[in-house]
């Protein structure tokens, strides 16, 4: 490019002072308009409110009609028949009235009601209670079972020869005399030890008898008999 001869009329001098003259111009009305505040004028008034009058609806009160329940029929109407009867029938005069007063020569069966009788006492006494109020206690206690089962008790030599060792729980009956009945093995462990278990369960001395309602009865008894070796 070719240079000019005449350095005022060179427009490119102060490009950049008009430059940044603009931009600080322009920064200033910005940061102007941001800082500008236009105060409301004072309000003498805040209006008019407008209270429109509001009805109030009226909402009726129905209620359901009741229908009253039809009337009862009317009763069926009775009519009375007569049987108008001819005189001349006869009407027998012998009637035979029964005395129901008992004297020394009328005779009462009653062989019915004891039999009854003897009936109810023979099923009160072949019953077995299982629990009752005042059950069966062993001369001396429960300590003194124990003890004289202990002593009792033979070691079958095949069950200890063979190690055979358990528990045999033994159900018998003690009767109202209080002695023991029908003895027999609830739960075994083998046979020589259940034969040991009745042996001595058989051998066991007269009970105190359990009572019921004041009365003995017969009761239902288990004995756990414990075979150990040492």
């Amino acid at each position: 490019m070719e240079l000019k001869k005449s350095p005022k009329a060179d427009l490119e001098k102060n490009k950049r002072v008009l430059l940044m003259f603009g931009l600080v111009l322009a920064l200033g009305v910005v940061l102007l308009a941001f800082e500008w505040k236009s105060r409301p004028s004072a309000v003498t008034s805040l209006g008019a409110l407008d209270l429109a009058e509001v009805e109030e609806e009226v909402i009726p009160i129905t209620r359901q009609e009741q229908i009253p329940p039809p009337p009862p029929p009317p009763p069926p109407q009775v009519i009375e028949v007569l049987n108008i009867v001819d005189d001349n029938v006869d009407i027998l005069d012998d009637m035979s009235l029964f005395d129901s007063e008992a004297h020394e020569g009328t005779f009462i069966d009653v062989a019915p009601v004891i039999q009854t009788v003897k009936k109810e006492q023979e099923e009160e006494e072949s019953q077995v209670f299982f629990i009752v109020e005042e059950m069966p206690e062993f001369p001396g206690g429960e300590a003194a079972l124990r003890r004289f089962i202990a002593n009792s008790i033979k070691y079958p030599q095949i069950a200890q020869e063979n190690g055979i060792q358990g528990k045999v729980f033994v159900q018998f009956v003690v009767e109202r005399d209080g002695s023991v009945s029908n003895a027999s093995i609830a739960r075994g462990v083998d046979p020589s030890l259940d034969r040991e278990a009745l042996r001595v369960v058989n051998s066991l001395p007269n009970w105190k008898p359990g009572k019921q309602r004041g009365k003995p009865v017969k009761v239902s008894y288990t004995v756990p008999i414990n075979f150990v070796l040492q």
